[in-house]
């Protein structure tokens, strides 16, 4: 599958869609070393001007790493996770979508299902308008609402969201999201989600960026409301989490509350 990503994709990506970061970074620097401050200040400028030059430096020789060092992007980490072709695959993204391909090429004899559930009413990153314009859709798309999936009851072996959930800011939101991918999911199905969580790696390698990701407690909190249960869990790098989600044992037995 390395012949379907390209060299420096996923840190080229990074610095394309979220360019005013950097250029806001750059010319934060060129202020803080003009001589606009008094010599009494210069000191503080300087080591502001390191700081910042120093954690942008980070956070792209981390994306670069997860993106593009890591082999992500292979796949095979869901060898690793026990995950095999299914009869009916669901993908579904927030707008940018690099993985269809990857999955497709993977699991060939499968039908992969693919979703977008942007609605740029709600999801207003600047990024995701920039990735959309810069890449096509993978064929045959649906575009659908959180809400409500235009799905029949138990009707998915496999639901993939892969680095898309956090962009579903408001809990209210998400929690229904999953309700509804529980209710399309098969008894035997399963999730696989993978993102990055709100902790102390991705505050070191992003900063103040670490809170556009969820903290762990706040996806359990919503896999429980879905009555949905972490059946396996994996680290694929020191920032990027897998988690394999299931349905509860009460729903697999028919028992409700």
């Amino acid at each position: 599958m390395e012949q379907l990503r390209k060299p420096f994709q996923g840190v080229w990506n990074i610095i394309r869609f979220n360019w005013h970061f950097y250029a806001l970074a750059i010319l934060s620097i060129l202020i803080l070393l003009t001589p606009l401050f008094s010599e009494s200040y210069r000191f503080y400028t300087i080591i502001l001007a390191i700081l910042i030059f120093l954690t942008t430096l980070i956070s792209l020789i981390v994306s670069f790493y997860v993106y593009d060092l890591s082999d992500f992007y292979k796949m095979d980490w869901l060898d690793d996770l026990g995950i095999s072709a299914k009869e009916k695959m669901l993908n579904i993204n927030a707008g940018f979508d690099e993985t269809s391909v990857l999955l497709k090429s993977k699991f060939p004899s499968s039908e992969l299902l693919v979703f977008d559930f942007y609605d740029p009413t709600l999801h207003t990153e600047v990024s995701i308008k920039r990735a959309r314009l810069a890449y096509p859709p993978f064929p045959n798309t649906q575009s659908v609402k959180t809400k409500q999936l235009p799905l029949d009851d138990a009707s998915v072996d496999q639901i993939f969201l892969i680095f898309a959930a956090h962009e579903i800011r408001l809990a209210e939101e998400r929690n229904q999201f999953f309700k509804e991918l529980n209710r399309i999911l098969k008894t035997d199905g399963q999730i696989v989600l993978v993102e990055h969580l709100r902790d102390l790696p991705n505050l070191l390698a992003y900063n103040l960026g670490f809170f556009h990701f969820m903290p762990l407690v706040a996806w359990k909190g919503t896999f429980e409301s879905s009555q949905l249960y972490i059946s396996n869990e994996k680290k694929m790098t020191a920032f990027v989490s897998a988690f394999i989600l299931e349905k509860s044992q009460k729903i697999k037995h028919g028992i409700t509350s």
